[in-house]
C-alpha cells in the first residue's frame, strides 16, 4: 500500500511573551509594548488602581529584547536587539520584565491542547511545535482551525498555522498570515507561493547570509533555486552551499521527532548585526549570560542536567567552530552553564566578528532531585 503524502504542520504562538502579558495587562492591548532587561520594573498601582508602566526611554543598561508585540515590530524593534537602541526607536514603548514561570505555564497549557488532537509533535521550544499530521483522518483545514480553536479556548492565546509537505516550508508557511493565521500548501504551490518570497524567509538564511546572496544577484527563493549549485557551494560552503539550493526548491526529509528524550539541550542567536568580540564586549557578555539562563531554564522544565557543556561560534565568514567542556559532575544552574561556556570561549578564535553565538548542554542525566533555582549568571564574557 501506498504511504499517504505527509502532512506536517508548523504551529506558533503569536507574539508569545508579549501575549501572556497582555493576558494579565488587557489595558496594553494595541500598543507598542517591550518584554525584557534585566533591570526592568514591573508596574506600579497608584492610589485609584490604576497602572503606571515603565518606557523604554527610561531604560539604562545593557539588556537585550525578549520579545515585542506587533505594534512595536511596526516601529522596527524585535527580539535579540540592544534595549537602548530599541529606545531609539520606540521611546514610548511599555517596557515589562520577563516572566518566564507564566511563559513556561502557558507552553504547556497549549502544548497539551494540541497533543489532546494530535499527539505526533516535536516540541522545538517554549512558544512553537511541528505536529505531524499525516495518519489523522480529517482535513487540514479542518483540523488546523480545531486546533486554533483548543488553543485559544485552553489559553486565551492565538497562534498561526503553516501545513505543508515537509517542515522546513510548514515553518515558512506559518509566518505567511500572522497574526492569528492557516496557510496550506503543497509541493505544486511552491513556485507561485515560496519562490516569489525574499531568501530570509527560509528558516537558516540570516541577515549575513542574505547580504551575500544578494551579492550574487540573489534576492528571491526562486532566484536560489535557480541558481547554480556549484556557485553556492564555491560561495558558502560544500554542506550549507547544497542546503540553500535543496531549500530553495522546498526539499526537506528531516522526521517530526517525538522522542521525549533529547540528547543535547541548546539555545543560540543570530545577530541582526556582526559583532566584533571586543568592541561589542559588552553586548555580546548580555547575550551570552541570557543564552545560559535560557538553556538552565529548559533543564529545569525538562529534568535534566548535563556534564558537558558547549559554545557554538559563527563568523562573519560563515565558518563556524564548537567548544565543548565536560565536567565531574552533572549541572543545571545558569551560573555553573557560564562558567563551563566561558571556560570554552577561551579555546575559541576570537580575531573575527560574530554572526551567531550558541550554548549548549549535553551528556544528559536525571538527577536524584529536582536542580536548584538557577544562579543569575554575572559577568563579563571571558575574551
Amino acid at each position: 500500500m501506498t504511504a499517504p503524502p505527509r502532512r506536517i504542520a508548523h504551529l506558533d504562538m503569536d507574539a508569545f511573551y508579549a501575549s501572556v502579558e497582555l493576558l494579565r495587562y488587557p489595558e496594553l492591548r494595541g500598543q507598542p509594548v517591550v518584554i525584557g532587561g534585566r533591570s526592568t520594573q514591573p508596574p506600579t498601582t497608584a492610589a485609584d488602581g490604576s497602572r503606571r508602566y515603565a518606557r523604554l526611554a527610561d531604560y539604562k543598561g545593557r539588556g537585550v529584547i525578549t520579545t515585542s508585540t506587533y505594534e512595536a515590530r511596526a516601529l522596527g524593534v524585535f527580539s535579540a536587539m540592544g534595549m537602548m537602541k530599541a529606545a531609539r526607536l520606540a521611546p514610548a514603548a511599555i517596557l515589562l520584565p520577563a516572566d518566564f514561570d507564566a511563559y513556561r505555564h502557558y507552553s504547556r497549557l497549549f502544548k497539551a491542547a494540541v497533543a489532546a488532537i494530535a499527539p505526533q509533535i516535536e516540541d522545538r521550544g517554549i512558544d512553537e511545535i511541528y505536529i505531524d499530521l499525516t495518519e489523522l483522518p480529517e482535513d487540514s483545514l479542518a483540523l488546523a482551525r480545531r486546533i486554533k480553536q483548543a488553543v485559544r479556548d485552553t489559553t486565551g492565546l492565538s497562534c498561526s498555522i503553516g501545513i505543508a509537505p515537509n517542515k522546513l516550508l510548514a515553518k515558512i508557511c506559518s509566518d505567511l498570515d500572522k497574526p492569528d493565521g492557516i496557510t496550506l500548501l503543497a509541493m505544486a504551490d511552491v513556485p507561485a507561493r515560496i519562490w516569489p518570497l525574499p531568501v530570509r524567509k527560509i528558516n537558516g538564511i540570516g541577515p549575513k547570509a542574505t547580504e551575500r546572496l544578494a551579492a550574487l544577484g540573489i534576492a528571491t527563493i526562486a532566484d536560489l533555486a535557480a541558481a547554480d549549485p556549484a556557485v553556492l557551494r564555491r560561495h558558502f560552503g560544500p554542506g550549507y552551499g547544497t542546503w540553500l539550493h535543496d531549500a530553495a526548491r522546498g526539499l526537506d526529509e528531516r522526521p517530526v521527532v517525538t522522542s521525549s528524550e533529547p540528547k543535547s539541550i541548546s539555545r543560540e542567536t543570530t545577530f541582526e548585526r556582526d559583532l566584533h568580540p571586543r568592541q561589542d564586549r559588552a553586548v555580546l557578555a548580555e547575550i551570552f549570560t541570557d543564552l545560559c539562563e535560557r538553556v538552565a531554564g529548559d533543564l529545569r522544565r525538562k529534568g535534566y542536567a548535563g556534564r558537558t557543556v558547549g559554545i557554538k561560534l559563527r563568523y562573519d565568514d560563515f565558518h563556524t567552530v564548537t567548544r565543548d567542556h565536560t565536567l565531574a559532575a552533572a549541572v543545571a544552574d545558569a551560573a555553573a552553564i557560564r562558567r563551563a561556556a566561558g571556560e570554552c570561549l577561551k579555546r575559541a578564535p576570537l580575531d573575527k566578528r560574530l554572526r551567531l553565538l550558541g550554548v549548549r548542554v549535553g551528556a544528559l542525566e536525571r538527577p536524584d532531585e529536582t536542580p536548584a533555582p538557577a544562579t543569575p549568571a554575572q559577568g563579563e564574557l571571558p575574551l
